[in-house]
C-alpha cells in the first residue's frame, strides 16, 4: 500500500453513522482521495522541513486531510489545490513548531532520501544528496523567521512568489524581498560551513 493510501485509509476511519448513498458525497471523496494522492508528498516533503520528524511530518499531512475532509463541500470553490493544501499543511507545522517538542529532530539518511525525488540516482548518489539536504535545512534553520519561511517554501517545494505569498498571507514584493535576503544570508552560511569543513579536514 503506498504513503498516500496508508494516509487516506486513516483519516477515513473518522466514526460516522450516517451511510453513504448519496452521489455526491461518493464524488466528494473520490476527489479527496484523488488529493492525497496527488499531494501527500508535497505535503510530507514542507512538514518535514520544518519539523524534521518524520512521525510529527506524517501526522501533519494525517491532519491537513482531515482538515480537508470536515470541509469537503467547498472543494469546488478552490482555484489551486496544491497551494491551498501547502497552506493549511503550513499553519498546521507552525502551530506544532511553536509548542514544546515532543521528538527530536532526525538528520537521519534513509529518512532525509524519502524526501528527495529519485531522479535516476544511485543509492550513494541518494546518500549524498540527503547529507547536503540534511546541511541545507540546518543552515535554513539558523536564518531569521521570516527568511527562513520564504526560503522554505521557495527551496524545498519551489513555490512562486507568488504561490508564497498566498500560503505566508503577505504581499508578493514582501516575498520577494525576504527570498533576497535569505539567499544572501543562506551563502553566507554555507560559505562559512565550507570554510570550517576545509580547516577542520586538513
Amino acid at each position: 500500500m503506498s504513503a498516500s493510501q496508508v494516509i487516506y485509509a486513516g483519516w477515513m476511519e473518522i466514526p460516522n453513522s450516517v451511510a453513504i448513498h448519496d452521489a455526491q458525497i461518493r464524488t466528494e471523496e473520490a476527489a479527496l482521495a484523488a488529493l492525497v494522492d496527488q499531494y501527500a508528498g508535497a505535503l510530507y516533503r514542507v512538514a518535514f522541513s520544518v519539523l524534521r520528524n518524520p512521525a510529527d511530518a506524517e501526522d501533519a499531512v494525517q491532519e491537513t486531510f482531515l482538515r480537508v475532509l470536515r470541509h469537503r463541500d467547498t472543494l469546488d470553490e478552490v482555484r489551486d489545490p496544491r497551494v491551498w493544501l501547502i497552506r493549511i499543511v503550513w499553519n498546521i507545522v507552525l502551530d506544532r513548531k511553536r509548542r514544546a517538542k515532543t521528538r527530536p529532530e532526525t538528520d537521519d539518511v534513509a529518512e532525509l532520501a524519502r524526501v528527495l525525488p529519485a531522479n535516476g540516482l544511485s543509492a550513494e548518489d541518494r546518500a549524498a544528496a540527503a547529507q547536503h539536504h540534511a546541511h541545507v535545512l540546518d543552515c535554513v534553520e539558523k536564518l531569521p523567521e521570516k527568511e527562513r519561511a520564504v526560503m522554505q517554501l521557495s527551496a524545498f517545494e519551489e513555490l512562486s512568489s507568488v504561490e508564497i505569498a498566498v500560503v505566508l498571507g503577505i504581499t508578493e514584493s514582501s516575498v520577494r524581498s525576504r527570498l533576497f535576503r535569505a539567499r544572501n544570508l543562506m551563502a553566507g552560511l554555507l560559505d562559512h560551513s565550507r570554510s570550517s569543513h576545509s580547516r577542520s579536514s586538513r
